[in-house]
């Protein structure tokens, strides 16, 4: 039995743990075991119906919801609790979910309390008997093989190791409602408020077909205009490096990299970023990487299919006449 935990948004499953589920199945079919899923946390319409739609897609048979109040706001201890009800009562051989912040950190929690080990950012299966994996390491500049085979495997799976795809067969996905065994000292660290923020959001960036990445190269945070004319004028998202953010000239959620998000567009349009192993461990699964830097030795442009050696403030407004002048605006 390999047991995934999945986590979830207004759509239903998100696509990082689809792509885990996907995974799971493809490890399943190696081994010949059942996938089942356990989802935890408020599930309201139209993400109940979206969830179940996405598992079934999946060829998930059962997934198991905790019913306790105190789930409703993330405490990783009380999720761990929650997910070893379930791999425990399955028997499961395996633990997987998606290499967020959050999965890593439930997945941390119970493989100390399983006493065994955890692989974090998995991509690929080396050998299933006995189950060694492939992970990143060093924000994924080299890869590390590990064996699980010591108890419960228990591994998250990199963004974008995989690409979702749907079982040759959909399921009929039933639902078991269980009650956990969460104690008050699962409870001691956890969510106490979650408050909105206003951004300047230009897409779904994880899901971007394109992104335009900007660095410490644009000088400011008044000086983005051109970059956001190229993000609307493609159709996609802007992405940012951390010094950005740390800057304070945009908001976190455009970060990209080991401590933002995992991107993989078709094409990405890195402006003024220098391209550090930490930014590169975001993006390095972008199809086609295209490069504006002054810097014809940075890693960004050294690791790009394409590279424009300049000023991005000279390039990008050329660029954004020449899109206006073909798409006639």
């Amino acid at each position: 039995m390999i047991v995934v935990l999945v986590e979830t948004d207004a759509q239903g499953a998100t696509v990082v743990s689809r792509e885990a589920l996907t995974f799971a199945r493809d490890l399943a079919g190696s081994s010949g075991a059942a996938v089942h899923a356990v989802a935890i946390g408020p599930l309201p319409e139209p993400a109940r119906t979206g969830l179940l739609a996405h598992l079934a897609d999946q060829g998930v048979q059962l997934v198991h919801i905790p019913q306790d109040d105190r789930l409703a706001a993330y405490a990783a201890a009380a999720w761990s609790t929650a997910v070893i009800d379930v791999v425990k009562s399955t028997s499961a051989g395996a633990l997987i979910a998606s290499g967020t912040p959050r999965g890593n950190e439930v997945l941390a929690h119970v493989a100390t309390r399983l006493d065994v080990a955890m692989a974090a950012n998995v991509v690929q299966i080396a050998t299933v008997e006995p189950l060694a994996v492939t992970r990143q390491v060093v924000g994924g500049a080299a890869l590390e093989e590990m064996r699980l085979d010591d108890g419960v495997a228990v591994f998250s799976v990199a963004g974008h190791a995989c690409e979702p795809r749907p079982a040759a067969e959909a399921a009929v996905t039933e639902v078991l409602e269980y009650a956990p065994t969460i104690s008050d000292r699962d409870l001691v660290a956890r969510v106490a408020r979650v408050e909105a923020i206003a951004t300047d959001d230009t897409g779904a960036l994880t899901n971007a077909r394109v992104v335009v990445g900007a660095g410490r190269g644009a000088g400011g945070a008044d000086r983005f205009a051109g970059l956001l004319e190229l993000t609307e004028l493609l159709g996609g998202a802007l992405g940012v490096s951390r010094v950005v953010t740390s800057l304070g000239w945009r908001p976190h959620s455009e970060q990209v990299g080991q401590t933002g998000s995992r991107i993989a567009p078709d094409l990405y349009v890195p402006c003024g970023i220098s391209g550090a192993i930490q930014h590169w461990a975001g993006c390095q699964s972008a199809k086609t990487i295209l490069a504006i830097n002054t810097d014809a030795e940075a890693p960004m442009v050294t690791r790009a299919h394409y590279a424009v050696i300049g000023d991005l403030h000279e390039i990008v407004p050329a660029i954004n006449a020449e899109l206006r002048a073909r798409l006639g605006r």
